[in-house]
């Protein structure tokens, strides 16, 4: 099985496996660098989301 990359939340620093809570934990992540970009990934995602729901709530022009 191939290892998996978490971003600590509360540590900010990445992780090999789950040695820390859910709680704090972002991931999994494919590789460490992904893992350390979790924040960044985190907020485009969001963004993203957002985007898409103010677009679901706009009335159609029908």
């Amino acid at each position: 099985m191939a290892e998996e990359f978490y971003f600590n939340t509360k540590t900010r620093q990445v992780e090999v496996g789950k040695p820390s809570t859910w709680s704090h934990r972002m991931g999994p992540y494919p590789t460490r660098e992904a893992a350390e970009r979790a924040l960044q990934i985190a907020q485009v995602r969001t963004e993203t989301w957002d985007d898409e729901s103010a677009d679901d709530e706009k009335p159609d022009d029908t």
